[in-house]
């Protein structure tokens, strides 16, 4: 998959990108915001490993950020099962030195978009760590709408923490009951 939109745009993964991924990847003031499944620090081996587990995926859902041909971050969706089964989750990391270009925004905009063309599901979600200013604009910007706080839901760096849950739901999706 490749989507493009000014200098950088969503590709598939690829092995080259072990480099770039643990340059990127590395970084605390990334990983304070993920889950506890995303190391720091993060090493070549963490990349190498996380390239392994993308290449055995049957269907794509991971998916590198990148600008030309280096990838500077990743977006994904984790599936919802049984009752979920028409619902996903969201996650997102993007390099600080393209920070404050309104990167993201743009990617999960668009990013959003293509996962309702192309997947059955009809909601997507992502939940932000309280605190984490810089990710609930970028939701709100990309048309995600703030539907709750779990409070005292996470336990990350050191203590418990609420998460805000944002969602958007497919366009013309209207008989909820």
């Amino acid at each position: 998959m490749r989507i493009t939109f000014g200098e950088y745009g969503i590709r598939d993964w690829v092995a080259g990108d072990v480099g770039s991924i643990a340059q990127y990847a590395n970084n605390r003031k990334i990983a304070m915001w993920l889950r506890d499944r995303f190391p720091y620090p993060y090493t070549q081996s963490d990349a190498e490993a996380f390239l392994s587990v993308v290449a055995q995926q049957g269907v794509r859902t991971t998916f590198a950020i990148a600008m030309e041909e280096q990838a500077i971050g990743g977006i994904g969706l984790d599936f919802g099962a049984d009752v979920h089964r028409f619902t996903a989750e969201l996650g997102y990391w993007l390099g600080e030195p393209f920070w404050g270009r309104g990167i993201v925004t743009d990617v999960v905009r668009h990013f959003t978009a293509w996962a309702f063309a192309n997947f059955e599901v009809y909601r997507i979600s992502s939940t932000v760590f309280e605190g984490n200013h810089g990710s609930v604009r970028v939701l709100e910007k990309a048309g995600f709408q703030r539907e709750a706080r779990l409070r005292a839901s996470v336990f990350k760096n050191g203590r418990i923490m609420d998460q805000l849950l944002y969602a958007r739901i497919k366009d013309g999706i209207t008989d909820h009951g």
